[in-house]
């Protein structure tokens, strides 16, 4: 089974999985500890969740943020009214910046789904001034990214073939050892990983399964392309296998893996 992965609408990423960046983009900022007026770099920034974080948490001199999506870009510029931040359009194997430029580079929930993320990883490292700190963090997709578990879970009972899209098996860098070995091999030092865990709280079902319908990612992506007999039966399933309380809501956990090092 071959679908295309689908990051474009940035209103709908956020009703996904973007309204849950923004409490993990602050424990991870903490983790970091940069001081502040610094320069900053947001590889992959997305809607401008970490962006956004930055600006409110860690008073830089500047944030610049990068993506190869022209709707997410859009979404960042409308969502972010803050003149230390400038967003362009950008490819993270190619990243369009000189050399050790940046203070403090990261990236949030990207390096997976990059072509080549060793490339990603080394273009990171490249930017970096000498003695910045270069971090990334991803979902924990085959652990405790919970409502995306539960989701493939019983895509794949209905529909085994569904597995080929599951995100677990199709990213094995989302993991601690993967990521502190891609660090350390594009030569960065002092490199820690560490997973953030943060809940993600949904009020009842269909605030749950209603972003599934937005097309964005590849769960969306696959729930858009089913007949609307089989959306219904894997609607119907995911209701009977949701922990839900007695009022109705459904609560969750959703974890990072993240990663940090020092260009020295």
């Amino acid at each position: 089974m071959t679908i295309q992965d689908t990051w474009a609408d940035g209103d709908a990423y956020e009703r996904y999985v973007g309204r849950w960046s923004m409490q993990v983009a602050r424990e991870f900022l903490i983790w970091l500890s940069v001081g502040p007026g610094k320069r900053w770099l947001d590889v992959g920034c997305g809607t401008g969740a970490i962006t956004q974080t930055i600006l409110g948490e860690a008073a830089p001199e500047r944030v610049t943020g990068v993506d190869p999506s022209t709707g997410f870009i859009a979404t960042a510029i409308k969502r972010t009214v803050d003149p230390r931040a400038t967003f362009q359009v950008g490819d993270a194997q190619d990243l369009p910046f000189d050399a050790a430029l940046f203070d403090a580079v990261v990236s949030g929930l990207m390096l997976n789904f990059v072509p080549q993320y060793a490339v990603a990883a080394r273009e990171m490292f490249r930017v970096a001034a000498p003695g910045a700190v270069v971090a990334a963090y991803v979902w924990d997709y085959a652990g405790r990214m919970e409502f995306m578990r539960y989701f493939w879970d019983a895509a794949v009972a209905l529909d085994p073939a569904a597995e080929a899209l599951n995100e677990g098996p199709r990213f094995p860098i989302c993991n601690p050892q993967a990521l502190s070995e891609l660090f350390i091999d594009v030569g960065l030092a002092n490199v820690e990983t560490r997973g953030i865990e943060i809940p993600t709280l949904f009020r009842d079902f269909d605030d749950y399964w209603s972003p599934f319908l937005g097309g964005q990612g590849p769960a969306p992506a696959y729930v858009m392309s089913l007949p609307e007999e089989t959306r219904g039966a894997l609607r119907e399933r995911l209701r009977a296998t949701l922990p839900t309380q007695d009022d109705g809501s459904i609560s969750l956990v959703a974890r990072v893996w993240a990663v940090r090092g020092i260009r020295e």
